[in-house]
């Protein structure tokens, strides 16, 4: 427990932290000293002056050194004969603080008068009017008219693109560095930063891409003014004419509260149409950031593809039919094949979705299977991250193990948050056979060869621990290594201690005994049943693991699955997009379904194609990897001619008599709490109910914390795991898989996961077309020397029988004799393969 200090704070006493800063205590007063550089979540730097204070300090005896008394008790106090910057003070015991004096207000006056000298008089245009902290902070503080003259001001360029997502107007800068600084401290990419000096001091990028970061959208959030803008929103509203809605992340297993900014416009028909997607305040999930996909991909849900009508095959070609005709032949096709029924469904639904598409394939005795690579989530709820868990709350005495995970590119806001955690203190242990990002943070760094992810995690528990299965030969001398060691001491000695897991280079049969072997390590050590330790699956959909916890589990052997079936119901997957052999099985199933919001691959192989609705224009609840459920709301009207994907399954259900709730999804949730017993208690109410966060931001000074969204819909409930009910988690021993190594073949192909991706939830946003890449693989420079491989060269891969024109790209981090191929690139990978690769284009010598 920190030591608490008392001061007074413009006539208000306040007790806080020691090392609180007086603009922090001033807020937690519930006042406010106004600021342009200082934000809550960077370090200080005291360039802008605005929050200059008078600071009284007790005037000490050097007798005693004891505070020194009036005659009626009171401290004397001193104060200095400057202001002083509040942002870089540590506040101190017995201080006074005045922050509206006339010697202040003066000089806050002047602060702003000199900013407003080199400033436009752009407001009537300007995008950040109507929530501008300097338009604000000068219509309380600064002067009423300029001595300066207007003629003088510095002109500068106005529309300068620090890359395709993210403009700047030069003129209207003041130079407060929160964007440099929020670049290079928060998120390690030091891609923007100050050139010249002086007046002329302009923000210039260093990166090729301009703007390289995978966090820009942030910066254009804590700008004071309208230097920072996102390409898709400057010009385009004033934020004053928008009504929002909270959302949830649709994009990965992070769970990141947003804020959906809607109006209705001319140019759109009148309709109601998405501007922008702001962060929304969530500090045990994204704090008040997201990534640029959270930000700019939702463009998918306002696509012009979206399918707008149910479609029928008749003839051998898909024709429009009505709902009333779509939902009539599926129920009479599933009457018919029953148990022969394959329901096939991914974590893009939500929790109503998924319960209700399982009860339907319990009535019809089918087999529900989840569309994923990744296995482990029933290792989840029993020793998953226990309640209370907060990445914030880690720092000295925590280790977190991130194994088989690049995690910038697989869930960007946990790369943040283990890397303030390592900041913080934390020991991070990175495990992969390459290098990433995360590695400039880890204590421990330990390599393994591609299929040797479940055997460098058992090698930590081995030298823990006699009870053990034996380990591949590929991986003794790394497991019997001093890096190892001292990486399992680490670990086993830490107060908390969280293991993720991702999809790096792994297959779902790969990756179940991966996830077995990280939480062997977590019980075997003590880590599970409280808040701040267990596991954590870093899944590819933002709600596996709701999937996984409604019932619907991989199958070992998709394809066999599907060629088994007599009816296939396909919702929210493209099997036949992703694999041609998958599109092969499908062909042979007599009666297909699918639920999609496009025409996807699969959908064109469909007898019936039922259009879904896209989360903007509905309800539900989505579980994120630390299995917090969180509600999303709509924030457009329902497009014309679809539903809900819950609605759609109640709908079929009701034909075959069977009674699903199709219209309310919060009466769904309470079907869950009922029927799914780790989520008893969860209701809508429960979802929306808030607590007070720090920092305080979003509210009418938006100059503290940028232009972020208070939270009042809802911070989620997560859910307790078995451990932390005291139930008794035995181990569970899996052989790890055999390891086919890189050494014994030409070329050992295996597929990792880009962020930016080719998948249908991003493709539609053209405005991410610049940051997506053609299918490509990754090669080591001597790798690709041998073959004659140039950087960015094109090839032919030889895949699985199939020939696919892809561009070679050469890292030195790759292990040699292996090509690092992307997910959802149009290239059917699912784990580790032999390859051939076809040069076109030899390297001339």
């Amino acid at each position: 427990m920190a030591k608490l200090v008392k001061l007074v704070v413009d006539g208000i006493e306040v007790q806080v932290a020691e090392g609180t800063l007086v603009v922090d205590a001033a807020k937690k007063a519930g006042g406010y000293i106004p600021v342009f550089c200082y934000h809550p979540k960077m370090e200080p730097v005291g360039m802008c002056r605005m929050c200059l204070v008078e600071v009284g300090r007790p005037v000490i005896n050097r007798e005693t050194g004891q505070f020194e008394r009036a005659e009626d008790g009171s401290l004397n106090v001193q104060f200095g004969p400057k202001l002083e910057t509040a942002c870089t003070i540590p506040v101190s015991e017995g201080m006074v603080v005045r922050g509206f004096t006339e010697k202040v207000q003066r000089g806050r006056k002047d602060i702003l008068e000199f900013l407003l000298t080199s400033h436009p008089l752009d407001c009537p245009i300007c995008d950040k009017g109507g929530e501008c902290p300097l338009q604000n902070l000068t219509m309380d503080f600064g002067p009423g008219k300029s001595r300066f003259i207007y003629d003088e001001k510095m002109h500068l360029s106005k529309h300068v693109p620090l890359g395709e997502l993210i403009y700047l107007d030069q003129e209207r800068c003041i130079q407060c560095g929160r964007c440099v600084r929020f670049q290079k401290e928060i998120v390690d990419d030091a891609v923007i930063g100050f050139a010249q000096r002086g007046r002329g001091l302009q923000i210039v990028t260093y990166s090729e891409p301009g703007f390289d970061s995978y966090f820009s959208g942030n910066t254009s959030d804590i700008c004071p003014v309208g230097a920072l803008t996102t390409s898709d929103f400057r010009f385009q509203a004033r934020p004053w004419e928008l009504n929002y809605a909270a959302s949830i992340c649709q994009q990965c297993p992070v769970g990141c509260n947003l804020t959906i900014n809607v109006r209705r416009e001319d140019k759109s028909g009148g309709a109601i149409v998405v501007k922008r997607v702001m962060p929304r305040q969530n500090e045990w999930v994204n704090e008040i950031w997201i990534c640029d996909k959270g930000r700019f991909a939702y463009h998918y849900a306002e696509s012009k593809e979206r399918l707008t009508q149910p479609l029928l095959r008749q003839n051998g070609e898909l024709v429009p039919a009505s709902w009333e005709e779509a939902l009539n032949r599926v129920a009479e096709g599933l009457k018919t094949t029953g148990k022969e029924t394959l329901t096939l469904a991914s974590g893009r639904l939500s929790n109503e979705d998924l319960f209700n598409l399982r009860r339907l394939t319990e009535a019809l005795d089918g087999k529900a299977v989840q569309y994923t690579n990744l296995a482990g989530g029933d290792l989840v709820p029993q020793v998953g991250v226990g309640l209370g868990t907060n990445f914030a709350d880690m720092g000295a005495g925590t280790a977190i193990l991130v194994v088989a995970c690049d995690l910038e590119e697989e869930a960007p806001i946990y790369w943040l948050r283990v890397k303030q955690a390592a900041e913080r203190g934390a020991k991070v242990i990175v495990a992969n056979p390459r290098s990433t990002k995360a590695d400039r943070f880890a204590t421990h760094t330990l390599r393994y060869p591609y299929g040797a992810e479940a055997a460098i995690v058992l090698a930590l528990l081995n030298s823990l621990s006699a009870k053990r299965p034996d380990l591949p030969k590929e991986v003794h001398e790394v497991a019997r290594s001093a890096e190892v060691q001292a990486a399992a001491r680490a670990f086993a000695e830490a107060e908390n201690a969280v293991a993720m897991f991702g999809s790096e280079g792994t297959s779902l049969t790969t990756s179940r005994p991966l996830a077995q072997a990280c939480a062997n390590l977590l019980i075997a050590t003590n880590h599970v049943g409280r808040a701040n330790n267990g596991l954590i699956g870093v899944w590819q959909s933002a709600n596996t693991q709701g999937a996984w916890d409604m019932g619907f589990t991989p199958a070992e052997d998709l394809g066999a699955a599907v060629h088994s079936a007599q009816a296939l119901y396909v919702a929210a997957a493209d099997p036949a997009g992703d694999d041609p052999a998958l599109a092969e099985a499908l062909k042979s199933v007599d009666f297909v379904v699918v639920q999609e919001l496009f025409l996807t691959e699969t959908a064109r192989l469909a007898d019936v194609v039922l259009p879904a609705q896209s989360f903007i224009e509905r309800e539900g609840t989505l579980t994120n990897a630390e299995r917090r459920v969180q509600r999303y709301h709509p924030a457009v009207p329902e497009r014309p001619g679809s539903l809900a994907d819950f609605a759609i399954t109640a709908h079929i259900a009701e034909s075959l008599g069977l009674d699903l709730e199709d219209r309310n999804p919060q009466r769904v949730m309470e079907r869950i709490a009922s029927q799914v017993p780790d989520y008893a208690g969860v209701t809508y109410q429960k979802l929306a109910e808030v607590v007070d966060q720090w920092p305080i931001i979003a509210r009418a000074d938006l100059y503290y914390g940028g232009t972020s969204y208070e939270n009042s819909q809802g911070l989620g409930v997560q859910l307790q795991p078995a451990a932390q009910r005291g139930e008794q988690i035995p181990l569970g021993w899996l052989q790890p898989s055999e390891v086919v190594s890189a050494e014994d073949m030409d070329l050992l192909a295996v597929p990792i996961t880009r962020l930016y991706d080719r998948g249908r939830t991003v493709m539609p946003s053209d405005l991410l077309h610049q940051r997506i890449p053609e299918p490509h693989l990754v090669l080591h420079p001597q790798t690709a020397g041998r073959m004659g491989i140039a950087d960015s060269s094109p090839v032919n891969l030889h895949l699985n029988g199939l020939v696919i024109p892809v561009i070679a790209f050469l890292d030195g981090s790759v292990p040699e004799n292996v090509a690092l191929v992307p997910r959802s690139m149009g290239i059917p990978i699912t784990g580790p393969v032999p390859v051939e690769v076809e040069v076109l284009e030899k390297i001339v010598a």
